[in-house]
């Protein structure tokens, strides 16, 4: 997968995670939606880097598309869940 493809998944996937977490302060909102959209991208690029460094899929597959989304949903989820 390439750079564009980890900044969208990645993004739109830490910030969708970040959306299931309703705040109730409504202080900083876009400042935390970029935080939780960069750590998701940079979760996404860590997992597929990874995964392809341990063998367990190559560039492109399916795997490694269900991986990003995971770990990239996993950490948008943690951050909007710590943030509080």
């Amino acid at each position: 997968m390439g750079f564009l493809a980890f900044l969208v998944i990645g993004g739109v996937s830490g910030a969708g995670a970040w959306g299931f977490y309703p705040n109730r302060s409504r202080q900083n909102t876009g400042q935390k939606l970029l935080m939780a959209a960069l750590l998701g991208f940079l979760a996404a690029l860590g997992a597929s880097y990874l995964g392809q460094f341990a063998q367990f899929f190559q560039a492109g597959q399916m795997l490694e598309w269900l991986c990003t989304i995971v770990a990239a949903c996993l950490v948008g989820g943690l951050y909007a869940a710590l943030s509080r």
